[in-house]
């Protein structure tokens, strides 16, 4: 469907334009802009005196390419504009044969939605070789070359496609542009890291007079940027104000009665309980958005939602509520359905990953703890099997060091020693925890040591070889990490080897 908004004065050419379409009407809405405000979520045309003006979308239906201002109402235009809204690209190419300019544009809008690959440099002369170029051209330019730089994977430099966007804010015409500009840089500030910066343009744009569908467009994103800065102790101010304008951007949505974007925020509002440990809290929200993703068909949503829904009973469970172990693992089975390694083999890996973890920590009675620890090994080689040392250096030490854990936790092997293939797996973690990740690679040297106490000595000798290897890591910590509980624990250690060495001198 697709809405168009005018002033009585053109109400009857925009119904008689679109009338000359067979079942055209069926399709497109015609509203009085007086009577009738533009719907969240609608992509939509405005015709005033002004010309045909795309309504500016602050709900993502499209990409945010900005299309120019005031083209005339005129048949062909109108019609291949709408055609092209509606994803008709050939009636759109028929209508707009006579404005070819206009025709590539629409089309760039439809190919990048589509993630076709886009030659950003071709696509660029739509906009710089515009004669006469007005204000909001060349403000439109930089906006629509950020945007392809941007979502258009084109490999420009981040700090090139950041001139372009602080370009556009510099040119907007108009604080309504200026959020729009503001809201997508923001988002590419967040997803290059550069949190302050993200958090700084948008709070300069949500200062202005905005209307409330921008205004909480721009919260939107600047929630996600507080939560990526927030930092233990989850607490304070920060933590506070966060939650409110949390709230007050889920109940916004709500109200306009945009299933994705609320089901999106009942994520957020997940990991803020989760983290303050807010349990029942938290399972109140993901469950909530799990039933928002499932009636509204969205399957890779739901997936995710179930994920989430899996951290936080695995949490829940750490917490001395041990119940919680099955119904963590159930929840990460549910993602399973949908995340198949065929389609999703990186999400499948990683669920694996996490059921590894929970078959080896769960509870159980010692007749089936081997049972389940056959189990976990098997989600654990699955992991492995996609995140490897050369694909994914990073993941794989995560997965090598975790799968050390739930080995050690494992019960006596008949044919091997689950203390020694622990090691192994932690020295595995080690090739790739390099002093490039210090907190990383303590953690997994500290994981060693205690695998290396419990592995045996051949005739229960002491073992030169093995205590040197043992000294050298414990003292590497004290070069890696100020963690005061790390240090106790290496100097532990430090103390133990110490006493070993004297008692087997004498």
């Amino acid at each position: 469907m697709l809405d168009i908004y005018t002033t009585k004065k053109y109400l009857s050419p925009v119904q008689e334009i679109i009338a000359s379409e067979p079942r055209l009407d069926e399709l497109v809405g015609i509203y009085d802009v007086d009577a009738v405000q533009p719907g969240p979520g609608m992509p939509g045309l405005l015709v005033t005196e002004e010309g045909i003006v795309p309504v500016m979308d602050w709900y993502n239906q499209s990409p945010p390419l900005l299309l120019p201002r005031g083209l005339k109402l005129q048949r062909d235009i109108l019609l291949g504009m709408v055609f092209s809204k509606l994803g008709n690209d050939n009636k759109a190419r028929v209508y707009l044969r006579e404005y070819p300019k206009l025709y590539r544009e629409l089309s760039l809008q439809g190919r990048l939605s589509q993630s076709e690959a886009i030659d950003v440099e071709e696509a660029s002369q739509l906009w710089s070789d515009i004669p006469a170029p007005t204000s909001f051209d060349q403000y439109r330019l930089h906006h629509n070359l950020a945007i392809l730089h941007h979502y258009g994977g084109s490999g420009r430099s981040a700090e090139e496609i950041s001139q372009h966007y602080q370009q556009a804010l510099a040119l907007a015409p108009g604080e309504e542009y200026r959020a729009f500009t503001s809201r997508h840089y923001g988002g590419f500030l967040l997803d290059t890291g550069q949190l302050e910066a993200a958090a700084e343009v948008l709070q300069a744009s949500l200062e202005g007079s905005l209307l409330a569908d921008a205004r909480h467009a721009l919260q939107w994103v600047l929630i996600q940027v507080r939560i990526k800065q927030l930092k233990p102790p989850y607490q304070g101010e920060r933590l506070e104000s966060l939650k409110s304008m949390l709230w007050e951007t889920l109940t916004f949505y709500e109200a306009q009665q945009c299933q994705l974007e609320l089901g999106l925020l009942l994520l957020d509002a997940t990991h803020i309980a989760h983290i303050s440990q807010s349990f029942t809290e938290a399972l109140g929200y993901i469950s909530r958005a799990i039933s928002i993703f499932e009636e509204e068909s969205m399957p890779a949503f739901a997936a995710n939602a179930y994920m989430t829904k899996g951290t936080l009973l695995h949490s829940w469970a750490q917490q001395g509520q041990p119940q919680f172990y099955k119904a963590a693992i159930e929840a990460y089975q549910q993602a399973l359905k949908v995340f198949r390694k065929e389609e999703a083999p990186d999400m499948f890996a990683e669920i694996h990953h996490q059921l590894g973890i929970l078959y080896a920590e769960m509870p159980a009675p010692n007749k089936k703890r081997g049972i389940w620890a056959g189990v976990a090994a098997a989600s654990f080689q699955e992991a492995l099997a996609y995140y490897t040392a050369d694909s994914h250096p990073y993941a794989y030490g995560t997965i090598c060091n975790n799968y050390g854990n739930a080995l050690m936790k494992f019960p006596p092997a008949i044919h091997s020693d689950n203390y020694e293939k622990a090691l192994s797996y932690y020295q595995e973690a080690l090739r790739v925890r390099t002093p490039q990740y210090p907190y990383e690679r303590a953690i997994s040297i500290l994981n060693y040591l205690e695998a290396s106490w419990r592995v045996g000595n051949q005739g229960e000798m002491f073992n030169e070889e093995r205590y040197r290897d043992m000294l050298a890591k414990a003292k590497e910590i004290e070069t890696l990490v100020n963690d005061a509980d790390m240090l106790t624990e290496a100097r532990r250690h430090l103390d133990m080897l110490k006493s070993l060495k004297e008692t087997t001198a004498n």
